[in-house]
């Protein structure tokens, strides 16, 4: 049986040698060291209970830059024999967990292969990390490095930043629609206008001449009704 707890100073040796077996990224122990005395809370292991040999781990340390306070994935792995279990799930939730409430992160970053694709989907798919970058030649060996990022608060830079494109995005769809309905009206209103042009004379006369017809049609009646009553009057 297999748990996951938080890493003390003692498991580094632990960590380190699981390091070395399953990833070609290898650091010397003052680089843990200094990652357990600088961010503890953002250390796990997962241990086999009956042996309390370490069968994975992950790294983590916190940056304060001018995106805001993030946390960094700097390592995770699980030996082979253990994986398909859920710990590297366990392990990253964990840690992204006490980044948000101890540290108050606003969103943690990674990199990963662009050849790895269990570590790209289980990021991707499962913790619902999203690329950010394509890093060139990011490793030793010159391979790329998918730069992936996942937010851990609502109102983050990350967030920020991608809302304001967002709205910038839907100002300009906006901008491009009123123009095509203003388009849409006014050529509407120019071709009323042009039909009402080329009808207008004949429509003119027309009403004209019903006018001259009303008129003269009712001018008799209108003559001899005015002069009987002039007669009956006198």
């Amino acid at each position: 049986m297999v748990s996951v707890r938080a890493a003390t100073i003692h498991d580094l040796m632990g960590m380190q040698a699981c390091n070395l077996f399953c990833l070609p990224e290898n650091y010397q122990m003052k680089y843990y060291l200094l990652h357990m005395l600088s961010w503890p809370s953002l250390l796990y292991v997962a241990e086999e209970m009956c042996s309390k040999k370490i069968v994975g781990y992950v790294l983590a340390k916190i940056d304060e830059d001018s995106e805001g306070i993030h946390g960094h994935i700097t390592s995770l792995s699980v030996l082979r024999s253990y994986r398909k279990l859920g710990l590297a799930t366990k392990l990253m939730r964990n840690t992204l967990e006490a980044m948000r409430e101890v540290y108050d992160a606003e969103f943690v970053s990674l990199h990963v292969r662009v050849s790895n694709r269990a570590a790209f989907t289980l990021y991707r798919h499962v913790l619902g990390f999203e690329i950010h970058d394509v890093e060139k030649g990011y490793y030793a060996d010159k391979e790329d490095a998918y730069d992936m990022r996942k937010e851990l608060k609502a109102n983050s830079q990350v967030n920020k930043k991608k809302k304001q494109t967002d709205d910038n995005e839907a100002a300009a769809n906006a901008l491009e629609d009123l123009k095509e309905t203003n388009f849409t009206d006014g050529a509407k209103k120019a071709a009323e206008a042009e039909e009402d042009a080329e009808d207008g004379p004949e429509t003119m006369a027309e009403d004209n001449l019903e006018k001259v017809e009303a008129t003269a049609g009712a001018s008799p009646e209108a003559n001899s009704a005015g002069k009987k009553k002039k007669k009956k009057k006198k």
